[in-house]
């Protein structure tokens, strides 16, 4: 092998040094590397940093969550517009839907206090969206809907609901300035007029907005809300079939469709005739219970309004059996206690109601609602074990709970002879109430039935059959 013409110098001494002295930097920085990982001061994240994620566009979100309100649930659709808003806060379109459907959710919560809560955050998330965009006839009107919904909790006072309807319809006219044909301001507005008491102007709305928008459900749910607060209960029926059609999922309207059925059943002449409409009661709250059990959402109202159907048709047992599932399904609601113990009273079942009114007038620990929870989980074959109790606060003394307080100290507790239990309620009953006939009424019945229990003489014993005579 012949090499060209090149001149190699060979330099043993400085090669050498040269290489050496870099290998000892390498080492040196590797042990330094592998100290600062040991104290946890370097991280692989460090070293090799991960791929940034991108975020997701609220058009993405808003599509969840509309999939989410078409399929009847409601809470995922609520997250989902949460979401949107975290990535677009001055999206006004966002914070309108995400108000609108924090109402219709309202609809599906249980409590006074949870509804009322929701609502007053549908009315700050209605208010932002006018604030962004103060152009927009759809945030007015959904900002009134809130408003109207609010005013009409039982939590708002007197002087709450005059000016929530107030700012409703200031809120409902906006939006008809802005959109004199926009169908959901007119149906919104036509809401807000009912409540007002301005039932032909109500009518009038609510019928123009179907004209207007009448592939839209929620034109539909005012129009049958109207027509059924008119006593028209067929109509009523029709236009929230409808609204079904469009919105299949949204178990609130079955249960509106079933509350139509069972008045009508309440009201019918012929035995044919209610028993049909019951039957058709029931069918739309099975529906409901259906969807909610598809969907996984744990919701007692389908079966408390199964409860009161069969409570009507004088069928006391399966009633009971609803009223327990419902109360399973939310042992927090005082308001289930408060029904199933009157199911329970009207089913004879006076021990059975008396743990349940203990919790309605006067609440109840945890330990006392397991006890109640354990023997209805039994009657399931649920393992006790599942179930756990929860402290429930009674209902304060007024005119929608009365009826409570007298009929378990008034008939029940008195019927059972507790009466040394039953007289300081009924004491504060006739302080609140002494000037009403009825009640004064009931009062003086429980207190006789107790006076004649304790007049009786206590039985002496009796002699055996085989006793010797005394001579």
């Amino acid at each position: 092998m012949e090499l060209p013409d090149a001149h190699w110098t060979f330099r043993r001494g400085a090669v050498r040094w040269r290489w050496v002295g870099a290998l000892l930097f390498l080492n040196l920085l590797a042990w330094w590397i592998l100290h600062q990982v040991w104290r946890g001061d370097i991280t692989y994240d460090d070293i090799f940093p991960p791929t940034p994620t991108p975020t997701r566009s609220p058009v993405s979100w808003a599509m969840e969550a509309q999939a989410h309100f078409e399929a009847g649930n409601l809470e995922a659709a609520i997250q989902a517009y949460r979401e949107a808003v975290k990535v677009a806060p001055n999206d006004a379109t966002l914070w309108t839907e995400l108000a609108r459907v924090q109402v219709y959710s309202s609809a599906l919560l249980t409590t006074d206090a949870e509804r009322h809560a929701r609502l007053q955050e549908a009315v700050e998330a209605a208010t932002h969206a006018v604030e962004l965009a103060d152009d927009s006839a759809m945030a007015y009107a959904v900002r009134a809907f809130a408003l109207d919904w609010l005013a009409t909790t039982p939590l708002t006072t007197r002087e709450e609901r005059a000016e929530y309807l107030r700012e409703a319809e200031t809120s409902a006219s906006r939006a008809l300035l802005l959109a004199p044909d926009h169908g959901l301001a007119l149906a919104y507005y036509a809401e807000v007029l009912l409540d007002l008491q301005r039932w032909l102007q109500a009518e009038e709305h609510a019928a123009r907005a179907v004209q207007r928008a009448p592939n839209e459900m929620d034109t539909h749910r005012v129009y049958a809300y109207v027509l059924e607060s008119l006593g028209r209960y067929q109509e009523a029926i029709e236009q929230y079939l409808e609204a079904i059609r469009i919105a299949p999922n949204l178990t609130f309207l079955y249960l509106h469709v079933g509350y139509n059925y069972r008045h009508l059943g309440g009201t019918a002449q012929s035995k044919l005739a209610r028993d049909r409409f019951y039957e058709l009661a029931l069918a739309y709250f099975d529906q409901a219970v259906q969807i909610n059990e598809r969907l996984g959402i744990r919701d007692p109202v389908p079966y408390l309004a199964i409860a009161k159907t069969y409570t009507q048709q004088g069928e006391f047992f399966v009633a009971a059996r609803n009223g327990e599932k419902a109360l399973l399904l939310d042992p927090t609601d005082v308001q289930t206690y408060a029904q199933l113990a009157v199911i329970y009273v009207k089913a004879r079942n006076y021990e059975g109601s008396l743990p349940l009114f203990k919790c309605v007038v006067e609440g109840c620990s945890p330990a006392e609602t397991e006890d109640i929870l354990d023997t209805i989980a039994f009657k399931f074959g649920l393992d006790p074990e599942e179930v756990q109790g929860v402290e429930v606060k009674p209902l304060p003394l007024t005119n929608l709970t009365v009826a409570y307080y007298y009929v378990q100290y008034g008939s029940v507790l008195a019927a059972l002879g507790h009466c040394d239990q039953s007289e300081p309620v009924l004491r504060l009953v006739e302080t609140r109430y002494g000037g009403d006939p009825v009640l004064r009424a009931i009062i003086q019945e429980s207190r006789n039935i107790c006076r004649i229990l304790q007049a009786r003489p206590t039985p002496r014993s009796t002699p055996t059959p085989y006793a010797t005579p005394a001579p």
